[in-house]
């Protein structure tokens, strides 16, 4: 059986911002907030970083910019964490439906 769309992007996410394994399944929502504190220190210490994992993961430069500019201040990791989960999602369901052949 293939993992669950959410469990396969939990396993790009630990590799592309060495997060630490994770144990049990868990919600979109547990997942924002499991990530949220590592985007927020990258937004603070290491933007080039993040800007550098942003490109390699192909999250639009747009989709970037308005969370930068839009986003509360407060809000903007949580904001970012949702937007490169979603593109995680879409990334493994493209792949998905083109390798299933």
């Amino acid at each position: 059986m293939e993992p669950s769309l959410l469990q396969e992007a939990i396993q790009l996410l630990q590799k592309d911002f060495d997060l630490p394994a994770v144990q049990s399944e868990l919600t979109e929502e547990q997942l924002v907030l499991l990530f949220t504190p590592v985007l927020q220190h990258l937004l603070n210490r290491d933007f080039e970083r993040l800007l550098q994992i942003c490109y390699k993961i192909d999250l639009g430069e747009n989709t970037f910019k308005h969370i930068l500019h839009e986003s509360e201040p407060n809000e903007m990791a949580s904001d970012l964490a949702r937007a490169i989960i979603a593109r995680h999602k879409l990334k493994i369901e493209i792949r998905r439906r083109y390798s299933a052949g």
